[in-house]
């Protein structure tokens, strides 16, 4: 959505003059933001949606195809509300079958898939907000919402976002999910994604892999909260994902007062995403339905790996 309206927005400052000379700036801009996220493929598809919007109505005036642009950007956001509320419908079946009464539901997330990195509900926290829309109070579950580091979006975000829609949230450290699942708090595990290859390999924040292991081990449900944006027919296994490397300083000084790591110690491998292996998977929630193993017969009954 902010890709499809980041072009939009960029479009309007491009020159009128004729359609070629506005296209190649176009292509500059699209070129600039393709680049910032390599793993997230819907990224890529927001973008090849405004270009096909260009390509389509190159014989008009480029004033008329700027208005198609923000019109698309604005389909796009509408989209993805109706795309999270219906993977939100189907989570929340998911939480009503592990609700006992008078309990409340732990549910526990890693990085922040919310309204704050959508158009409104989010997708790992779609169900969440779903129950509260049919009725659920915010005691009545409790969001334990992994710090996610280096950047805590979990902590920041994910937590922020949560306890201001009134939802009994938690935060803690990454390290600290393997004794909290141990506990038996938390019921079930959502987290959104990035990338999903068509045997069901899925990129997430890193992290995510690991998280995964960790319920395998102690029985807790896994779902990946998937829009079809996010599944890439072209990519089988999820060696074929492209895993974004960040700086750094990420680890080193970021939200420190000083340095924490000595400025000659290696901290290089700072990988922003993961792939969590299809086989650690108990589902993949797609806005058409959910989808379980095997995952490419099971996305091909759905229709996700046509395009």
């Amino acid at each position: 959505v902010c890709a499809a309206y980041s072009m939009a927005v960029l479009a309007q400052r491009m020159p009128e003059q004729d359609f070629e000379t506005f296209y190649k700036e176009f292509l500059c801009a699209e070129e600039e933001l393709a680049a910032s996220r390599p793993t997230a493929v819907n990224l890529f598809w927001a973008l090849h949606r405004m270009d096909e919007v260009c390509n389509a109505n190159r014989e008009q005036q480029v004033a008329e195809i700027k208005r198609l642009l923000l019109a698309e950007a604005e389909a796009i956001r509408e989209e993805d509300v109706q795309i999270s509320r219906n993977i939100g419908e189907i989570g929340f079946q998911l939480l009503e079958e592990r609700k006992q009464e008078g309990e409340e539901l732990g549910i526990l997330t890693h990085c922040n898939a919310g309204t704050l990195a959508t158009a409104k509900y989010g997708t790992a926290t779609a169900p969440m907000y779903i129950a509260l829309e049919h009725g659920w109070q915010g005691r009545d579950m409790h969001v334990y919402c992994d710090e996610t580091r280096p950047l805590l979006q979990g902590a920041r975000l994910t937590s922020f976002e949560l306890v201001n829609a009134g939802i009994t949230t938690s935060v803690q450290c990454d390290n600290m999910a393997a004794l909290l699942l141990k506990t038996g708090r938390v019921k079930i595990i959502f987290v959104g994604c990035d990338r999903v290859a068509t045997n069901g390999d899925a990129a997430n924040k890193i992290g995510t892999s690991g998280l995964a292991i960790l319920a395998r081990h102690y029985g807790v449900p896994f779902y990946v909260c998937a829009p079809s944006s996010t599944i890439d027919p072209k990519v089988e296994t999820g060696e074929g994902i492209p895993i974004e490397m960040r700086d750094p300083e990420e680890i080193k000084s970021m939200w420190y007062r000083k340095d924490m790591v000595p400025e000659e110690v290696d901290a290089s491998f700072n990988p922003a995403f993961d792939v969590t292996d299809h086989s650690l998977i108990t589902g993949i929630i797609t806005e058409r339905g959910l989808c379980t193993a095997p995952y490419r017969e099971a996305f091909q009954k759905l229709g996700l790996l046509s395009s």
